[in-house]
């Protein structure tokens, strides 16, 4: 007998829209941004979207409010972002911050997502 493969999905936590770009010599191109929706989260993965178009795919390696290192950056306010590996930032940008859950699986049934598992019983 095996054991069960965990279940996973994708969890949205914020939106961010670039206003700004900074091209900094050893480190990249930042993104002055303003939060949207929900918050952005060092280390989160990241898609890119240009004009309702998918860009890229990354993790954020560096956010920062005002001169400070921040965890997190909470709607309505404004924050760097150093994306890891790309560099192609322009102003109108969307960065859509998100995280990969996985959870257990108790029994073979568990091959819905949770919230289409609860809604069957």
């Amino acid at each position: 007998m095996g054991l069960l493969s965990a279940v996973t999905s994708e969890h949205t936590l914020g939106e961010a829209e670039v206003r700004q770009t900074f091209r900094v010599s050893r480190l990249g191109t930042i993104a002055g941004c303003q939060v949207r929706d929900g918050v952005i989260r060092r280390n989160a993965r990241v898609r890119v979207v240009r004009d309702g178009t998918l860009i890229y795919e990354t993790t954020i390696s560096q956010l920062k409010r005002f001169k400070d290192d921040a965890r997190e950056v909470a709607e309505g306010f404004e924050c760097g972002i150093l994306l890891d590996g790309f560099n192609d930032l322009k102003e109108g940008d969307i960065l859509e911050a998100y995280e990969i859950l996985e959870t257990e699986r108790t029994s073979l049934d568990e091959t819905l997502p949770p919230s289409a598992a609860e809604s069957r019983e």
